[in-house]
């Protein structure tokens, strides 16, 4: 059967290409949710409302025609569910054709390009807004699920964005279609529901991943901190990718997970430490530094390990004398996770590396002695910090 999936932009009629429409006309059958179908109603042909991959696939298989079409809003290539689709299709003769996206169509209201834009679903996902919006000028949000445009507002205000430009639009290409603009902070109110998206222009975003930030840009009092230099090189020896999943075990202020979660903006930080001082001082730095993919749990470990998403990388700043185990928990989670662990003591280095050669593979170990300069009357002295070592390696 010739199966052609199409993009119907925004409404299906006004934004349908020519190519779409002839396809449109020829199929016998036309496929696709409720709103996908209802401007072609009127062509005489047998209308399958559904928009569950499976079902479609079946719908396919069983109806006898020799041709057909499987609606989509907006275009198949921008989080559409083409993708799912396709490879239950692989006996007919398929043909994709694109629409105008929501993105596309709402950066021409606006007058933006979008050759260097974000795009973010939050359909199934909460946890990736701040830290996207904090790295990139501009990002586009496809709203869906429980998070409502007034919600994405009041996120950027919780993590210290309030200022950043918010253009949300709704409806595209209905009678009902509305577009606003303005501050986060002034849009935390806003009812947006349906179909609706959203935009962020960011004149501040950063214009690089940060490293070694300063000691003195983190919230302190008087809990433990994995010091900048010696930060540096631990979060960079976990290879983090963007969209991994990494777990700070003995989180202190959490300056690795500040580090750690800028560079998975697609993935999130799970940080973990038994006192509540700390995990506090974690999250409130994670709000200062505008990391919404630090997510921070009270408890000691391995026991606070047992019911969280597996993790890609791992790093352990502490342990309270349960290495062992950790890594145990570690292994059973994902038994080729990467990990790096920091030992200020002979004895942590030597049990540290026992592990390595039970779970996993021979790590490789870096010794670390940082000195700074202290001004001293006219005199610029050196001050030496204590001597780290910093293990690394992969699990078996």
């Amino acid at each position: 059967m010739k199966v052609y999936i199409i993009g119907i932009g925004m409404d299906g009629d006004k934004t349908l290409t020519r190519e779409a429409e002839a396809a449109i006309n020829e199929a016998q059958l036309l496929i696709g949710a409720e709103r996908m179908l209802s401007p072609f109603g009127h062509l005489g042909k047998e209308l399958f409302c559904s928009y569950l991959p499976k079902d479609i696939a079946a719908k396919i298989n069983s109806c006898g025609y020799d041709c057909g079409a499987v609606l989509m809003s907006g275009d198949c290539g921008f989080f559409s569910g083409t993708k799912k689709l396709l490879p239950l299709l692989s006996g007919h003769d398929v043909k994709v054709m694109a629409g105008i996206s929501s993105a596309a169509y709402f950066c021409s209201r606006l007058g933006i390009s979008y050759e260097q834009m974000k795009f973010v679903t939050l359909h199934g996902h909460s946890s990736n807004i701040a830290v996207n919006v904090k790295l990139n000028r501009l990002c586009f949000f496809l709203l869906g699920g429980d998070m409502t445009a007034a919600d994405v507002c009041s996120r950027l205000c919780e993590y210290s964005m309030g200022d950043v430009i918010v253009h949300i639009g709704a409806d595209f290409g209905y009678p009902t279609e509305r577009i606003i603009s303005g501050k986060a902070a002034e849009l935390t109110e806003s009812h947006m529901d349906g179909l609706a998206v959203m935009i962020t222009e960011n004149s501040e975003a950063l214009r690089h991943i940060p490293s070694a930030i300063s000691d003195e840009e983190f919230l302190r009092e008087k809990v433990p901190m994995t010091k900048s230099e010696v930060r540096c090189i631990a979060v960079s020896k976990l290879n983090i990718c963007t969209d991994s999943v990494v777990w700070d075990i003995g989180c202190g202020t959490g300056s690795v997970s500040v580090e750690a979660a800028y560079r998975c903006p697609d993935g999130k930080v799970i940080a973990f430490d038994k006192k509540a001082e700390a995990v506090e001082l974690t999250a409130k730095n994670a709000r200062l530094f505008g990391c919404d993919n630090i997510a921070v749990i009270e408890g000691e470990c391995p026991q606070s390990l047992a019911d969280v998403q597996a993790p890609n990388k791992v790093f352990i700043g502490g342990s309270s004398g349960n290495m062992d185990s950790i890594f145990a928990a570690v292994y059973e989670k994902n038994p080729k996770a990467d990990m790096v662990v920091n030992a200020v003591s002979l004895e942590t280095l030597n049990e540290t590396v026992s592990c390595f050669e039970k779970y996993g593979t021979a790590p490789e170990i870096v010794q670390i002695a940082v000195t700074r300069t202290e001004k001293l009357g006219s005199h610029t002295m050196l001050k030496a910090q204590n001597p780290v070592f910093i293990i690394s390696g992969g699990l078996s």
